[in-house]
């Protein structure tokens, strides 16, 4: 099965790691690419190629300003990832309550044992 172009999607795009810092660093505001070459302390070539991929899928805006080309995160573009996310969250908290009942269960048996421990 071949694979899917990282530029099909936002889901494509948001599966390598370096994007999603990209997307966090600009979750704060506008910046410059060399803004992120610095906070992220990487290759302006690898900087840029990430943005374009970003930019084709629709995650981050770009603007001139004067020489430099300003980046800002666009938020609609990346709720069907909330909204998809957002559809299993319901049965991650029922997991975690029911670990967190077996959890409570199990405390007045471990602290059977370990009298047993401290005493035997």
């Amino acid at each position: 099965m071949a694979r899917a172009a990282t530029t099909a999607d936002a889901f494509n795009a948001v599966a390598e790691p370096r994007r999603r810092q990209i997307l966090d660093v600009l979750a704060g505001g506008e910046r410059a690419v060399n803004d992120l070459v610095t906070l992220l302390d990487l290759a302006q070539p690898l900087v840029s190629k990430h943005l374009r991929v970003l930019r084709q899928v629709g995650l981050v805006d770009v603007r001139e300003q004067g020489r430099q080309r300003m980046y800002r995160l666009n938020g609609r573009s990346l709720k069907p990832i909330h909204d998809w996310v957002k559809h299993y969250e319901r049965t991650w908290n029922e997991r975690f309550e029911a670990l967190d009942e077996m959890l409570e269960e199990l405390k007045p048996k471990e602290k059977q044992d370990g009298g047993k421990d401290e005493q035997g």
